[in-house]
């Protein structure tokens, strides 16, 4: 082996043997990436519509964020004021339910060994929203890195993409498009699936609260569809609120609200999602769930809100790259079916 070749080869495995640690410094930049790629993603496809009748893509994606811009205002103006007092009274609520609960548990020898795991008996919701708000504050500007970025990714991808396929030798930029093309197709897949999710589970539980009897259900609704934004996880988050304020009126409505919460993500689980992923992507359930609490112990509750995404990606890289490629077996590639969609999109662009 020639020096020369002995130095390329060098550089290859000290490039690969690093790149974990990069990954783990840096990976604040990760999620903020993965933040604007979300957003460019989510006015392309509010902007679909409009490049359908052939307005130009910058036009197209300025009315599609005028669109979501509006219809966040509207949903403020609307629901803003009343569906604070509810938070309100779900977070008052909620923290009666939860010195009831002490109380009873207190009482037996059982009790006080449970409370006694659970940070010596010293949690507090109000509490814990408070540290959630905290370290949401703390990554505003890192928010506002994602959406301008997101932004300039929406309105010129192809350059983003180049970008990317230069880094490439010239034998492989044939597959690195190609494999780009798969996660973009796969992210635009998932970011529709998951929408539709977040509105049915939603809408749902709002309804199923309202039927139980629980004060506040259009507020419960909206913490349960913007929690299944984490799949699996979310939906556990959002039932201990609504298991609390449930706990303050009678024991029978906490049983009906447990029974309305467990049916509600069984039909979604088993019958809606299924019918959905058909066109969608979906990821094994198991891989997901424990790929999003290990983001979450290893990197904090900013990395359990993107794990979904992140794994998604992972599951495209491996699929096509090793599995395909490198094993040549023949599978299916999550985002495989979207690549059409952005061909059709790129060649009407460039009319």
């Amino acid at each position: 082996m020639s020096t020369a070749e002995f130095s390329h080869r060098a550089i290859i495995f000290i490039t690969l043997a690093l790149t974990p640690l990069v990954v783990w410094l840096l990976f604040d930049v990760v999620l903020m990436v993965t933040g604007a790629v979300l957003i460019a993603v989510l006015l392309h496809l509010v902007a679909w519509p409009f490049r359908k009748i052939r307005l130009p893509r910058a036009l197209a994606l300025a009315v599609a964020g005028f669109l979501i811009l509006i219809v966040l205002l509207g949903v403020f103006y609307l629901f803003g004021s009343g569906m604070g007092n509810e938070f309100q009274e779900i977070m008052s609520r909620a923290e009666a339910g939860q010195k009831q609960l002490t109380q009873m548990l207190q009482g037996s020898t059982f009790g006080k060994t449970v409370l006694s795991h659970v940070q010596q008996g010293t949690f507090s919701l109000p509490d814990l929203f408070a540290r959630a708000f905290r370290i949401s504050a703390s990554f505003l500007a890192g928010a506002a890195i994602a959406i301008v970025a997101g932004a300039f990714i929406a309105v010129e991808p192809e350059l983003y993409r180049q970008g990317l396929s230069l880094l490439f030798p010239q034998r492989y930029r044939g597959s690195a498009d190609e494999t780009l093309d798969y996660l973009a197709g796969a992210l635009r897949l998932w970011t529709i699936g998951q929408l539709i999710d977040m509105a049915f589970v939603g809408v749902t539980i709002g309804v199923a609260s309202w039927f139980v009897g629980l004060p506040s259900a259009y507020a419960l609704g909206a913490i349960a569809g913007v929690a299944q934004f984490v799949p699996y996880i979310g939906s556990i988050v959002a039932f201990i609120p609504a298991a609390l304020v449930a706990t303050t009126i009678d024991w029978s409505t906490l049983a009906w609200t447990a029974i309305a919460y467990f049916l509600v993500h069984q039909f979604d689980g088993y019958v809606f999602m299924p019918i959905v992923q058909r066109r969608m992507v979906s990821v094994p359930p198991a891989l997901m769930l424990v790929s999003i609490v290990a983001l979450g112990e290893a990197f904090g509750i900013t990395a359990t809100i993107f794990a979904a995404p992140i794994t998604v990606s992972i599951y495209v890289l491996v699929t096509k790259l090793y599995v395909r490629e490198t094993l040549h077996e023949e599978v299916a590639v999550p985002g495989e079916a979207g690549v059409k969609a952005l061909a059709d999109e790129r060649s009407s662009a460039a009319d």
